[in-house]
């Protein structure tokens, strides 16, 4: 018996009792009641009636991966090798990084509905709610080296927002990696965040896993518990399905890497910057211990961001900078 399994009883809309939930899962009464236990540490509310049992408190739609395979394209399909859907791991993106040394990784995708030590750029931690986000690793190959993959994390950036685009969503993007929507105080919100991990050789083969942590739902529970401003698809579109967002963003995800080696950053470059959050404003850049004063102005083709300082323009490689906007 996995949580998902009981979830799936519990979200039908009616009232199960420990007894039936047992019969129906082949476990013992203890065992369930220590299963509703856990949903309820994960943050999963439940409705229990004495007499009657228990049900969710809300929907809550699992990931399904027929279900996302079966919204994608021919074309899409033909670049998917494998699509793993677990429903708890310590990263998505190590999973696949212990996959490619195995031997596969390459089009292959893992989706997960927790991660237990998900983390982003600069080592920072990735949070969420228990099937209330939508975590996705895609691994590829590539054969020319390290350098063709610069400003990759920018193009997927500029994926995630057309899609979150076709379902109601108006979102911004932070160099190099942050999705961010605006929030009720004018400031911005984080909605997503993308890590891109690449082994391998400077100038040939090499694998490269995109990583994306994306907020579906997030209650005000655990927004309270974060150390940021954070955001969510549903603060600006309702009923957004996460299958749904996921075939989309598949769909999408798998051409770019395919072509990324060919084709850069350079066609990307005009639809990253025609959502760029932090366009002719004034940010500190931090990298490592020092901070300097700089006004933004534009990513380039090969994926830095242009600032300017004192008169002068300096091309931003990614790497351990991070940008804070000055109030």
């Amino acid at each position: 018996m996995t949580i998902g399994d009981l979830i799936r009883l519990l979200d039908d809309g009616e009232f199960h009792s420990g007894e039936q939930l047992g019969e129906k899962l082949g476990v013992s009464r203890a065992a369930v009641w220590k299963q509703l236990r856990k949903l309820e540490s994960l943050g999963i509310t439940m409705e229990a009636v004495k007499g009657q049992g228990y049900r969710l408190a809300e929907p809550l739609e699992l990931l399904d991966g027929q279900r996302i395979i079966a919204g994608l394209s021919r074309q899409a399909r033909g670049y998917l090798t494998r699509l793993f859907v677990e429903e708890t791991l310590p990263s998505s993106n190590a999973f696949l990084r212990e996959r490619f040394s195995q031997g596969a990784g390459h089009g292959e995708v893992c989706l997960v509905e927790q991660q237990s030590a998900g983390r982003g750029r600069r080592g920072r931690a990735w949070n969420t709610p228990w099937g209330k986000s939508l975590m996705l690793s895609l691994g590829w190959r590539v054969e020319s080296g390290i350098g063709a993959l610069e400003g990759l994390s920018l193009a997927v950036g500029v994926v995630l927002a057309r899609v979150l685009e076709s379902h109601g969503v108006s979102p911004y993007l932070k160099w190099p990696n942050d999705v961010l929507l605006e929030v009720p105080n004018g400031d911005y919100g984080k909605l997503a965040g993308i890590l891109v991990e690449v082994s391998g050789d400077a100038s040939g083969p090499c694998e490269v896993v995109v990583g994306m942590g994306l907020n579906v739902f997030l209650p005000e529970s655990f927004r309270s518990t974060l150390g940021q401003s954070a955001a969510a698809v549903e603060d600006q579109a309702t009923g957004v399905s996460r299958n749904a967002l996921a075939s989309d963003l598949l769909e999408a995800l798998l051409p770019l890497v395919a072509d990324f080696e060919r084709d850069g950053f350079a066609p990307w470059c005009d639809a990253w910057n025609a959502r760029h959050a932090f366009a002719g404003r004034e940010v500190d850049v931090l990298s490592g211990n020092t901070r300097e004063v700089a006004r933004v102005e534009e990513a380039d083709a090969s994926g830095s961001l242009v600032v300017s300082q004192g008169g002068r323009r300096r091309h931003l490689a990614g790497g351990e900078i991070s940008l804070r906007v000055r109030s």
